[in-house]
Formats: structure tokens, sequence, C-alpha cells
């Protein structure tokens, strides 16, 4: 049974892989820090199973981390743990640039020694589309420049350069992924999706951004861990992949789609309805991502549609009410990501 590590496995995507390889018969060794953004709802009777194993640690503890490689020598490492949220990096860029760049370095110093040691070893490291900036026409593909808008971009886009410096000087055998925004079961309720299915279940208005004409292309969180298999075992070392959906939408739009399945699965109170709300500093306009390259070279693509996607979500977060009681009320109520002092 080959090991796979998966750091920050408690949050909304490494949760999802972590169950995937799971049901795939890996033996899952989950290692997250416990921030605010974990939740062992996630991964609720998980820890009854013989192949998985979860400890509590962060990557920048590299005494902790060498000793977890040495000990379950896993085949392949998804680097998963990272600050994900724009609004708080722009309050608070600081944890952004510790976990981000240096927890990754940290990381990175350790599978440096350790996969000299393991020559069949593999980092996949997760980053996102955010660190193109905004694209106003076509499609960002890997070879395309990196000009992140926000501390959170720009904290991923120095990531997704130590991890390819150490690709080139150290020989590292890693990857870098980038993927299009995601949704699902089990995402944190500060993000648009969740928070809108939490605000229609509480009778509360459900708040966009400025014009609410940013688009973002979306895709479905299992299509986006099927992805990093698909990587992980036909990927080649050294490369960047851009995982997406091809399918954009602004955010009226995804309300619009999201208010038109919840009616007809519960009545919904009068104060549901769309709110404006001050914009976000350097809000960038649109996000799209070409994914031809794991396309072609992998043969990949996306296949749940938004639409049933989802009704997936929905119905995942209404049959699991429990999960928002998990958060910090505050971390689901209050705006944030208004400073631009």
């Amino acid at each position: 049974m080959q090991k796979i590590l998966v750091s920050g496995g408690l949050g909304f995507i490494g949760s999802n892989l972590v169950r995937m390889l799971l049901d795939k018969r890996y033996y899952v060794i989950n290692i997250d820090k416990v921030s605010y953004a974990s939740n062992y709802y996630n991964l609720r009777n998980v820890d009854k199973l013989k192949n998985y194993k979860f400890i509590k640690s962060d990557i920048g503890d590299k005494k902790k981390i060498t000793k977890i490689l040495k000990l379950f020598k896993p085949r392949c490492i998804f680097n998963l743990a990272a600050e994900t949220h724009v609004d708080r990096s722009i309050d608070g860029p600081k944890n952004f640039i510790k976990s981000n760049i240096i927890g990754t370095f940290n990381l990175l110093e350790c599978f440096k020694k350790y996969s000299k040691l393991n020559k069949n070893s593999k980092l996949i490291h997760i980053s996102t589309d955010e660190v193109y900036g905004d694209v106003i026409r076509g499609r960002s593909k890997e070879t395309d420049p990196y000009i992140p808008s926000s501390p959170y971009a720009a904290s991923k886009a120095s990531s997704d350069h130590l991890v390819f410096s150490y690709i080139r000087t150290y020989k590292i055998p890693a990857i870098i992924t980038n993927c299009s925004n995601n949704y699902g079961p089990r995402q944190h309720p500060e993000k648009l999706i969740p928070k809108l299915i939490y605000n229609a279940m509480n009778n509360k208005p459900l708040p966009i951004y400025g014009n609410g004409k940013n688009s973002r292309e979306w895709i479905y969180v299992e299509d986006h861990c099927d992805a990093l298999i698909k990587i992980f075992k036909k990927g080649k070392v050294g490369n960047f992949y851009n995982i997406g959906s091809n399918y954009n939408l602004n955010n009226i739009l995804v309300v619009k789609k999201l208010l038109n399945i919840v009616k007809k699965k519960m009545k919904l109170g009068k104060n549901v309805k769309i709110k404006y709300v001050k914009d976000r500093p350097g809000h960038d306009l649109r996000y799209a991502i070409n994914s031809n390259k794991i396309k072609d070279e992998l043969n990949w693509k996306a296949k749940t549609s938004f639409q049933n996607g989802l009704e997936k979500t929905i119905m995942w977060y209404l049959s699991n009410k429990k999960y928002f009681s998990k958060f910090n009320k505050k971390d689901i109520a209050d705006r944030i990501g208004l400073r631009n002092d």
C-alpha cells in the first residue's frame, strides 16, 4: 500500500483529497497545524480507518517534518498547507508570508534531503490561478508571467517560484499546479458559495462585492482532486499544470443559480436577497486559465458541470448543518478585507 502525505488535510481541498486517496486504497498521513480554517468535521469517522494517520504539525516545523518523512517514507507529498483567503491577507499579510512562503521553504528543505534518499518520491505543490492576476481577455497559460494583485496571491506566487528554484537548482522531483476557484462540500463559510448557502439557511442577505461582475472560473473540488492524483501518477517532474473547468461565471450569475436551487429545497426568508457591499481593495475583475496542457498530456478534463456540482454542494450543506457550528461565528459573519491603509 503506497503511502501519501497530505499537508493541510483538515482544510477544504485537503480533506476532499484525503477522502479520495483513502477510497483508492492509499495509506494517507495527514499533517495539519489546525488553524481557524481546519475542521475535524471534514474527516469525521476517517480516523477509524487503518490506512489513515493524523499528525498535528506545522510544515514550518523542520524537525518534526523530517521525523515524519523518515518514519513513514511517503511516495508523494501533496502540499496544500496554506493561508488562502484574500480578504484576510488584506487585513493581515504576515500570516500569509509565514505560512505560504516560509512554510513552503521549510518543507522544501526537508524534502530536498528526503528525496535524495528516496529516489521515487515526488512533491506536488498546489497553487492558484490568482498568481496570474487580472485576465481581462483570453486564458492564462503555464508560460504566462505572474502578476499577483493581493498579498495572498503574491505569497502563493512566491512559493511557486521557490519550488521551481529547488527543481532547477537541487533537482528535486516536484510539480507545481495552479487551479481555478474550487467549490464543493467542506469549504469554509468565509468563501463565496458556502457563505451564500449559510446566509440563505439563516435568513440573511447575500453579500456581493462591488457590482457583482467579477468573473471566476469554477471547478468542483472532486474534479480538482482527481486531477491532482492523475498528475501524481503521470505528471512530468519539473512541470507546471493548470487545472480548470474552462467555465466562467460572474458573481451575480453564481448567486442566481444558487438561489434557483435553494428555493426548491427550502422556504426562503424575506431577508434572503442580494446585497451589494463595498468592494475589497485590488479586487481582480477576472481569472481564467488554459487547461489544454493537462488535457493533451494527461488526458484529463473536468467532469462535473457547474449546475450538478452546485446542487451536490448545496445538498451537502443542507444535510450537514452541524458543520457550521464548528466555526467561530465571527469567522462567518464579520466582514474583513476593507483595509487600504
